[in-house]
């Protein structure tokens, strides 16, 4: 599979971006991590390779010009044939080769590399969303950009694009690979054609055969009413698509969401400060305060101190969860005038004759 594809990042990734996605993968599916889990070991040996090429800047040139090789014809998997021995041509040079370099096609691994990439789970990708507090409170779907592995589209995701059917090139018609170790010949179903000698597709090069593609594009996510700062959205199957035929990952959506000028949230509840004048406080008042959902109406009774709180029920934030609304509780903050004319101070020290009442007597107990 494509380096890039494996980290999940796109071929102009800075090293930064290489090594930030290696990490996140690395804390994903390291074998500490998932003990006993092969299908784990064997990805997290990918992501390493891929990190070791595309963090190496002389590597990473190479790669990028003549890409990965294609698997040899001795990891297809397929029946090998031996079919006797050739001393038509000369084996100078050879002599030395030891009996693991002769039979080295004949006892590779008989999955091939295209086989450990079956059925690869699909990476979970990560992003953020911004809302201000009405559109958290009010909720709906919102749109997040992200680069993402997606299907190919111009192969629907097999790799391979049809083509007019021609004679296969590389076993001449014959439907059989042959190469040579040494003297000995040995002869397999080629692994272009699949042994019909005949070619009727081409390898996809959008995807270089590969299926997938890194791909920009926009997501669209469905936030619950009442959503709150540092909830954690899961999108199903919006990840990156599995190698192979495999799952494809999800997409986790952290939301922010910026303060309120008035509101303060705490869980579903919502707690405002509400100025209140003297003479109200004193002698009782009805005002109205905000919501978020329009305007209430609070009764002050006589005597409110500063500080004290009343509790709107049902006017609070909506539950994520089940929908229903925490409440809103209202606290007095008592306001005095600023500037005070004649008659008003008049009247002021005329209330504090009359006031008998020692309001710091529980300094002293």
């Amino acid at each position: 599979m494509d380096f890039y594809v494996i980290l999940g990042v796109e071929r102009s990734a800075s090293a930064v971006d290489v090594k930030r996605a290696y990490r996140r993968l690395a804390r994903k599916h390291h074998p500490d991590i998932n003990p006993g889990d092969q299908e784990a070991e064997a990805f997290f040996r990918r992501v390493s390779e891929a990190y070791e090429t595309l963090s190496d800047p002389v590597r990473r040139q190479d790669y990028d010009v003549h890409g990965r090789m294609p698997p040899s014809p001795d990891a297809t998997g397929e029946f090998v044939e031996f079919e006797g021995f050739d001393f038509s041509v000369s084996s100078t040079g050879e002599a030395a080769s030891t009996f693991g370099d002769l039979f080295a096609d004949v006892f590779a691994d008989p999955r091939g590399a295209r086989a450990r990439d079956a059925g690869a789970q699909g990476v979970d990708l990560h992003s953020a969303l911004r809302l201000n507090f009405t559109d958290a409170m009010r909720g709906g779907t919102y749109e997040v950009t992200l680069t993402r592995v997606a299907q190919c589209d111009a192969c629907g995701g097999s790799g391979l694009r049809r083509v007019a059917e021609t004679s296969c090139g590389s076993c001449a018609g014959t439907g059989q690979s042959r190469w040579r170790r040494g003297h000995m010949v040995f002869s397999r179903r080629c692994r272009r054609c699949g042994g019909t000698g005949r070619r009727r597709h081409r390898p996809c090069e959008v995807c270089r055969t590969e299926g997938v593609v890194s791909r920009t594009e926009s997501v669209a996510c469905r936030l619950p009413a009442g959503v709150s700062h540092g909830a954690r959205i899961r999108v199903p199957g919006k990840g990156s698509v599995g190698g192979r035929g495999g799952p494809t990952g999800d997409l986790y959506v952290t939301v922010s969401v910026d303060a309120h000028p008035l509101f303060r949230r705490e869980g579903d509840d919502l707690h405002l400060v509400v100025p209140v004048a003297v003479h109200e406080a004193a002698l009782g008042a009805r005002v109205d305060v905000p919501t978020i959902d329009g305007s209430a109406r609070v009764r002050i009774p006589p005597g409110t101190q500063s500080g004290q709180r009343f509790r709107l029920r049902g006017r609070g934030a909506p539950s994520p969860g089940t929908g229903q609304p925490g409440d809103l509780l209202v606290e007095v903050r008592i306001v005095l005038p600023r500037v005070l004319d004649e008659r008003s101070k008049e009247l002021m020290h005329e209330f504090g004759r009359i006031q008998t009442e020692d309001v710091r007597a529980g300094l002293h107990r």
